[in-house]
């Protein structure tokens, strides 16, 4: 039976405090696993403005309705209103998730800071950025992390070492086609094992050729309508599939049970994989359809 995998990116406080429970309760209706990945420090949502003048991002919020997803609120937080620190807040909630049997782990410390800033930051303020979250993982959780999925897609080479430094067994951080082992210029093993996103996500697609959130679902599941060998990884949002898309994840979990997946956390899928076997890849960047920017994506074979 194909695998396919769930992975939770949890961006803000109100994607904590809503759409976390909501999730919790139709991945249990559904015997579905998941692994949820928190952000553990300030929500600094509003400071998102920046990206303004980035392309392709004014066209992505115009289709995805954002203040419709995220709230008038959080999108003041770290401008007009100061950033609520989420772990802190939400401790007990977030140890709730691992004790319904799910998986947990870091997304980030400060989601906006890490999305628009790491890709051309310093070796040493990424270990800074990464250090906090790990620190806060553990008081949270009370035992160290041992998987993360970059904010945004969003990466650098001193990152993916420092998932090796820190004990990660294993991180979902970029885009791509399958499992694999990331490399560096020479070749030589870089960081943990990725296990990359190989579908897009809703708001990559609503908004685009007639799709909204009653038939959405339709498009993912034509995607997977073939199951590769190596399964699938979707990434979802607390604050979207936990809210208001709540009813198109119903309906693509349902759908994916009735195309013979096993729906499984990237843990299980993981544990799928012979580590040493995997193929080697080089770590880059690249554009997505549907969303601004670049992301970190698979490379070549190496």
């Amino acid at each position: 039976m194909a695998l396919l995998a769930l992975k939770v990116d949890v961006d803000t406080w109100r994607g904590t405090r809503e759409g976390v429970p909501q999730l919790l309760r139709l991945l249990e209706r559904h015997g579905a696993g998941a692994t949820f990945l928190f952000s553990l420090g300030p929500d600094h949502t509003g400071r998102a403005i920046r990206r303004v003048f980035r392309r392709g991002f004014l066209s992505k919020v115009s289709r995805t309705s954002v203040v419709e997803h995220y709230g008038i609120r959080t999108l003041l937080y770290g401008t007009l209103l100061p950033g609520p620190d989420i772990g802190a807040r939400e401790a007990p909630l977030m140890r709730s998730v691992a004790s319904h049997g799910f998986e947990t782990g870091i997304h980030t410390w400060d989601h906006i800071r890490w999305q628009d800033h790491v890709a051309q930051a310093s070796p040493q303020w990424t270990r800074n950025e990464m250090r906090k979250a790990v620190e806060r993982y553990a008081e949270v959780f009370g035992a160290a992390p041992r998987t993360h999925g970059a904010a945004g897609w969003q990466m650098n080479e001193a990152a993916y070492a420092l998932e090796r430094e820190f004990g990660f067994d294993y991180a979902s951080d970029g885009r791509g086609n399958h499992p694999f082992q990331p490399v560096d210029a020479r070749g030589d093993p870089l960081g943990v094992p990725q296990l990359p996103t190989t579908l897009p996500t809703l708001d990559e697609l609503i908004g685009l050729d007639g799709l909204a959130a009653d038939n959405v679902h339709e498009r993912v599941l034509a995607l997977t309508d073939a199951a590769p060998p190596q399964g699938h990884v979707y990434t979802l949002h607390a604050e979207l599939e936990g809210m208001r898309l709540a009813g198109a994840f119903e309906r693509l979990l349902a759908g994916w049970k009735a195309q013979g997946y096993r729906l499984v956390s990237t843990r299980a899928m993981f544990d799928s994989v012979d580590p040493a076997r995997l193929p080697r890849h080089r770590v880059g960047t690249g554009e997505v359809a549907g969303r601004s920017g670049t992301l970190a994506i698979q490379g070549a074979a190496a």
